[in-house]
């Protein structure tokens, strides 16, 4: 029986997630500030906010307690504000980097001794270049960050896949942050699921548009 670890996973793309695993009889931990939203999924639920070290460390010591070694770990919490730069308050734009780059430094940092030799780390990113517009300077920094920063983890961890997924439009509560509309044709989260497992099965690594 193979072992996730899913962080952000009261999100439309995470909850997919873990629905997903659990139907094909995975050990799912899920990590989310409202775990209470997953008791109907999975047994192995941890509260923790990705942008607080103390609570990843937190959930990451209750998950070494109780699920076995992690053979998918996914970082699949975020945020996003558009606002442009000259009325973008700095207290916004630590949130947004917090949540899709910081976290995503902390709760892997944390999470290693948890994985499995041979573990894959996987990463929701998005079109960063695409999303140079207007308003959206915090996300998309953060998600190049973010692109950035699994390719040097990919260089420290060898024996071990990182991908970084880069999904177009997702119908998720977070599109209704963004400054354009939901594109006909948008994947649902179910959808995309599907393919990250199918990507995690294919050993697909560095970064993979979907």
């Amino acid at each position: 029986m193979s072992t996730a670890l899913i962080w952000g996973a009261s999100g439309g793309i995470g909850r997919a997630l873990v629905a997903l695993l659990h139907s094909h009889g995975w050990t799912v931990g899920a990590v989310s500030r409202h775990p209470h939203d997953l008791a109907d999924l999975t047994d192995f639920r941890y509260e923790a906010d990705a942008a607080d070290a103390f609570s990843v460390q937190q959930a990451v010591y209750r998950a070494a307690q109780e699920l076995p070694a992690v053979d998918l770990w996914l970082y699949a919490a975020g945020d996003i504000l558009s606002s442009p730069v000259a009325d973008l308050a700095p207290a916004d734009w630590k949130r947004i980097l917090d949540a899709n780059l910081t976290g995503a430094y902390t709760s892997t940092h944390l999470s290693l001794p948890l994985l499995a030799e041979r573990a894959h780390l996987m990463y929701v990113g998005a079109y960063s270049e695409k999303l140079r517009l207007p308003g959206l300077s915090a996300y998309a920094a953060a998600k190049a960050g973010l692109e950035a920063f699994a390719a040097a983890l990919a260089k420290e961890q060898r024996d071990r896949r990182v991908t970084v997924v880069r999904p177009g439009a997702v119908d998720t509560p977070l599109w209704t942050k963004m400054p354009l509309r939901l594109p006909r044709g948008a994947s649902s989260p179910a959808t995309l699921a599907e393919r990250m497992l199918e990507a995690y099965q294919a050993g697909t690594v560095g970064t993979l548009d979907l």
